[in-house]
């Protein structure tokens, strides 16, 4: 085992135990497949998709139930919080500043940190999907630039029920209502871990495109089984949701 390699500190790992209760207090966590014993710290990438404000509190929860510390790929916004930001940098999680000139420095430091050992969480999607059946959307290449360049497996993680919990737009109000209604109903999250998915650079043109896709194809066949009962349109409708086709993906149907 490599010495140097990057190790979870405490504060991350009692902040996943925190997730779980909060997580249990809100919701019903199902969590089914698994990640390989020599995998689990790394170097890894898991790739989930993102359908709710809720995701990083149940992939939290979800992750240490699987004994596996990811550090996340996060928005900017939250390393500027002056409490969530300085737990966030100590945590060892890696800042993504969308929409700056600086943005690719997330793809060298999550790099960095997967040479180092580190299992890497990402949202390939690189928002939470609008998708009007909430399957995922067509990702962007930063998740299959992130494998070729560190050669790291990728795990795909699909999860289904967090956006019965909190909705798309968090005002005040819309939160303390979505969290009251899980409070009595206790909607079922759950959260599936795939096979590892093998990825490397063939070093030619769409290369990271035909990987990426691949990507969002093994979360959407993990995902199917989740949703057996919502084939197309999710039965919970987030009114504050909007609904954008443009980046829709063809994905496979099942047999």
């Amino acid at each position: 085992m490599n010495s140097t390699a990057w190790r979870p500190p405490l504060i991350w790992r009692a902040a996943q135990l925190l997730a779980r209760g909060i997580v249990g207090l809100f919701a019903r966590l199902e969590v089914t497949g698994d990640v390989p014993a020599d995998l689990r710290r790394g170097p890894l990438i898991l790739a989930a998709n993102h359908i709710s404000p809720f995701d990083p509190v149940v992939l939290a929860a979800a992750s240490r139930a699987r004994d596996v510390a990811p550090r996340f790929m996060a928005t900017g916004g939250l390393f500027r919080a002056p409490v969530v930001g300085s737990a966030m940098r100590r945590a060892g999680h890696i800042r993504v500043n969308r929409g700056t000139a600086s943005v690719h420095q997330a793809l060298d430091d999550a790099a960095a940190a997967v040479a180092a050992g580190s299992v890497i969480l990402v949202y390939p999607e690189g928002r939470i999907g609008l998708d009007p059946g909430m399957w995922p959307e067509r990702g962007k290449t930063g998740a299959a630039r992130l494998a070729f360049a560190s050669g790291a497996p990728v795990i795909p993680v699909a999860q289904w029920g967090s956006h019965e919990v909190l909705p798309y737009r968090t005002t005040p109000q819309g939160v303390l209502r979505g969290l009251a209604r899980a409070l009595v109903r206790r909607p079922l999250i759950r959260v599936h871990f795939g096979d590892p998915v093998h990825l490397r650079d063939p070093g030619t043109p769409g290369a990271a495109r035909q990987a990426i896709d691949r990507i969002i194809d093994a979360i959407t066949d993990e995902l199917i089984p989740l949703r057996p009962d919502e084939p197309d349109r999710p039965r919970h409708v987030d009114p504050s949701r909007p609904v954008d086709t443009a980046r829709s993906h063809r994905r496979r149907r099942p047999a």
